[in-house]
């Protein structure tokens, strides 16, 4: 498996993060959400769940997997853990964040673990109960123009409240798919389809929701 890791200025050690990128791949829009957490102060370790073949190749089978809630990005995504809690640079102590995709995934894993899970617009599963059963602090955000997840978040919350899990969980009315990201990214032809959809950079929300995740990340990880 590949995977970009960025370290924090300084020196270490620092609390490790796995990061799982969006249906697009590690592109460089992902690669600067990695260099963000970096400056937020953590080891962070992008992974590249394509590494076996491309996004063409790669994409149905790991979609595939996140649906059945088994298969080779969970154990690629545990690598990434184990890899990151062993390293000399590292706390010990590690946490989860997806996009998009990447978030399903980082739901899927915040019981498997991880010390903290920041889930941003993710698909929830069908045995979202089970799934939370068990699951480290959580830190979520979900757009309310995102036309393919009406109302995740509350749902989300509800199921969080339920499990007894300490979380913060956020829909951002102004906001749709992919808000956190700082640019376009995806195919191009399809980027004019994405803007009329509501998919695509927000600034103001994603501001609010980075500092959620910063003060989150900061009181359940160290």
């Amino acid at each position: 498996m590949g995977a970009a890791l960025v370290r924090p200025s300084g020196s270490g050690p620092w609390p490790g993060v796995v990061m799982i990128h969006e249906a697009f791949g590690l592109d460089e829009v992902m690669r600067r959400q990695a260099e963000r957490l970096a400056a937020a102060g953590y080891l962070a370790l992008a992974v590249d769940l394509y590494s076996d073949g491309g996004t063409l190749r790669c994409l149905v089978s790991t979609m595939r997997a996140m649906r059945k809630g088994e298969g080779r990005p969970f154990a690629d995504i545990q690598a990434a853990r184990s890899w990151l809690a062993a390293s000399s640079d590292c706390t010990g102590n590690v946490g989860v964040i997806g996009f998009c995709m990447g978030g399903g995934f980082a739901l899927l894993t915040a019981g498997s673990g991880f010390e903290v899970a920041a889930v941003n617009y993710g698909q929830l599963p069908r045995d979202l109960d089970t799934v939370l059963a068990g699951a480290c602090p959580m830190v979520a955000s979900y757009g309310g123009r995102d036309r393919s997840l009406p109302g995740a978040a509350a749902k989300l919350e509800q199921a969080l409240t339920n499990a007894g899990v300490v979380h913060d969980v956020k829909e951002y009315p102004t906001a749709g798919h992919a808000f956190l990201n700082d640019a376009e990214n995806g195919p191009r032809v399809l980027r004019p389809l994405f803007r009329v959809v509501g998919v695509g950079p927000e600034p103001t929300a994603a501001a609010d929701a980075w500092q959620r995740i910063e003060r989150f990340f900061a009181m359940h990880l160290h």
